[in-house]
């Protein structure tokens, strides 16, 4: 944030929010750089062809139990969980989705 600050020729005691610094440079969060990468990943992984491996692991549904406790998030359930916060598709439906490259999933 200190280089963003040094362009927009500013510095810490002007007191101005590193929200209105990027607003004013043009510079998204990195948070929905990540988010919209991710997506256009998703978009890649179910249009790719049977066999490849990585769509593969994507559409398996491993057997046998997790382990105790609270168990960690599977990037599956990551994307669908981001997929109807963002843009209110719910997860039934995210493969579907995410295959239409006229709604920009994809490079």
């Amino acid at each position: 944030m200190s280089f963003l600050r040094t362009v927009a020729g500013l510095s810490l005691r002007d007191r101005v929010r590193t929200s209105a610094i990027r607003k004013e440079l043009g510079i998204e969060p990195l948070l929905l750089r990540v988010e919209r990468s991710q997506m256009r990943w998703l978009g890649h992984l179910v249009r790719m062809p049977p066999g490849r491996l990585p769509g593969e692991v994507f559409r398996a549904c491993p057997s046998g139990r997790r382990p105790p406790g609270k168990p960690r998030t599977r990037w599956r359930d990551y994307v669908s969980r981001l997929f109807w916060v963002r843009l209110g598709i719910p997860p039934d439906e995210l493969e579907e989705v995410a295959g239409e490259r006229s709604l920009g999933f994809s490079s």
